[in-house]
């Protein structure tokens, strides 16, 4: 498996790079264009988008990481249009990243998001053009700012903030769009939008939860193959950020991606475990998210063991 780890080398020559033909793209992406809630017009516009936002996050190189074709991060970015009036579109983007796990065909969600604020202005026919120094419109800042958030948490499950420069380059592109007018960047509008979710792996409040995703992954579900036992307990461990979080941002929307992304792949986690193990899980896991008893008794008591 591939170690992600960039040294020596500056993100800034990822701009040099841009989209060149032959060069390793980071991305095996996925991207759907759903319009049945628009009637009564041309669906060509919606396709050439689709193929246009397919092409942007696959042959765009972000970053100066090598990546061989079977090393490329697997992601979906499913985008569901609401309104559509005089080349503006309105609706919501659900973004997805997985990752493999170690010697394993499994792969495990690193992040599961619907972001609620995605308008833009295109045109059908419009390029979408990469440029490392400023955004050339709202849509592909939406694009550039997911990617590098998704390289920062890649990278970040690998090693020990190893998506740091990512993480900036993200924050970067929020700073930038804070002035545009575009909804969906600015600090403070609602506490789940694109400033907050880039917030939430970097405040010092919450930002264990970067923690978490190495010391889940790498030191636990990558080690579970050899050793079923002690990976978990390393999951378990790692699940004590949480509760730090929680406790000094119990609205942090961390937690919400963690729910949407991981309590169904610990329902299966915990399925074969110790009974003690079980309940300290639940007894951890249920005060931060009250209202998903139905999965997290499951976790307490698998169908199998009932």
């Amino acid at each position: 498996m591939k170690k992600r780890i960039i040294s020596g080398v500056s993100l800034a020559i990822a701009g040099m790079i841009g989209s060149i033909p032959g060069v390793a793209q980071e991305f095996r992406c996925n991207v759907e264009v759903n319009s049945q809630q628009i009637e009564g017009t041309n669906k060509t516009v919606f396709e050439q988008l689709q193929e246009a936002m397919n092409s942007y996050m696959n042959e765009t190189k972000f970053s100066p990481a090598t990546f061989a074709p079977n090393e490329k991060i697997e992601c979906k970015l499913f985008l569901t249009v609401a309104e559509y009036n005089d080349d503006r579109i309105k609706g919501d983007l659900q973004v997805q990243l997985s990752r493999p796990v170690y010697n394993t065909n499994y792969t495990t969600t690193l992040f599961n998001f619907r972001d609620s604020k995605v308008e833009f202005d295109y045109r059908e026919g419009d390029p979408l053009v990469f440029n490392e120094n400023t955004e050339e419109g709202n849509l592909t800042a939406i694009m550039d700012y997911y990617a590098y958030l998704l390289l920062g948490i890649d990278f970040d499950s690998f090693s020990p903030n190893g998506g740091q420069q990512f993480f900036d380059r993200a924050a970067s592109i929020v700073q930038q769009m804070q002035s545009s007018g575009e909804t969906g960047w600015r600090t403070f509008e609602d506490t789940k939008n694109r400033a907050a979710v880039l917030s939430s792996y970097t405040d010092a409040n919450t930002s264990g939860i970067r923690k978490l995703l190495y010391d889940y992954h790498r030191k636990g579900l990558d080690e579970m193959v050899t050793s079923t036992d002690k990976g978990r307990a390393t999951i378990t461990e790692s699940l004590g950020e949480l509760k730090k979080i929680y406790d000094n941002a119990p609205m942090s929307v961390a937690l919400s991606i963690f729910r949407d992304s991981k309590l169904d792949e610990l329902v299966n986690l915990y399925s074969e475990s110790p009974q003690t193990e079980r309940e300290g899980v639940y007894e951890l896991l249920q005060p931060i998210f009250p209202t998903e008893s139905e999965r997290l008794n499951k976790i307490r008591k698998p169908d199998n063991k009932r």
